[in-house]
């Protein structure tokens, strides 16, 4: 998988690759990952990326012409087989024609980030995201890309958190970054729990504090276990997350409002 990153901020993703899943991602070929600044594409002596609203306001506008050179050399660059991290102008040999990448526009307006588009974009080949700045886009540039993605109802200063959240649920769904597949299969949101969110886990001690370790998960039966952890992942769901149980039950309403937990 192909992960391209349009930012003004290229440096900001110089850690968050090296390390854990992600790190293991980019080390063992799963993952694939260039950035690229729009500056580079910006006009004038100063590589200006932004402007003034027309009509006024507020703050300074993102511009149409250099985000969307720069997804453009993105895929050109991919099409003539640069790696990702080569330098730019750095020579490589072609690798066959590569796929535009699918582009995400990372912005406050667009649709919420759940696990169910995180296992859509981690079955792509390609994907650019695009990082804001500033007052955000241009509006123009929605006519470039493919969907805009939001990690919630609040706003922030860039949208370089919002891709690194991105990368990282995309990553751990490759097969083989994570070392037990099964671990990805019955998580909170997963198909295998129907959505609902986790049962609860524990591990030693036994005993701490005056909390014990519930008595079912200490025995053995592997059944009896089961049907704990569907109960108990009704149970959180119903009470943490009523909007989570609606949607997995067809609509029916969590117990306290008359609907049932099933055993």
């Amino acid at each position: 998988m192909r992960i391209d990153v349009v930012t003004l901020f290229p440096e900001l993703f110089e850690g968050f690759l090296t390390i854990g899943m992600v790190g293991r991602g980019l080390a063992s070929g799963a993952l694939a990952v260039r950035t690229r600044s729009p500056r580079e594409f910006g006009l004038g002596r100063h590589r200006s990326v932004d402007d003034t609203p027309y009509g006024g306001g507020s703050g300074m506008v993102m511009r149409v012409d250099c985000i969307v050179r720069c997804l453009e050399a993105l895929d050109e660059a991919a099409a003539e087989g640069e790696p990702a991290g080569a330098p730019s102008g750095e020579e490589t040999a072609p690798s066959g024609p590569a796929q535009r990448a699918h582009r995400v526009l990372l912005t406050p307006q667009g649709q919420p980030f759940r696990q169910e588009k995180a296992i859509e974009l981690a079955a792509r080949p390609a994907v650019a995201l695009v990082c804001g700045r500033y007052e955000g886009f241009d509006e123009r540039v929605r006519a470039f890309v493919d969907e805009e993605i939001s990690l919630g109802d609040f706003v922030m200063t860039g949208g370089e958190v919002a891709a690194m959240a991105v990368i990282d649920a995309c990553v751990r769904l490759r097969p083989g970054v994570l070392g037990n597949a099964g671990s990805a299969e019955h998580e909170s949101h997963s198909p295998a729990l129907s959505g609902l969110l986790e049962y609860p886990q524990y591990t030693r001690p036994v005993e701490f504090r005056g909390h014990k370790v519930p008595e079912v998960l200490q025995q053995g039966n592997h059944a009896a276990i089961a049907r704990w952890r569907r109960a108990q992942a009704e149970q959180r769901t119903a009470e943490r997350r009523p909007d989570l149980w609606r949607k997995a039950r067809g609509g029916e309403p969590p117990p306290d409002e008359g609907g049932e937990v099933r055993r």
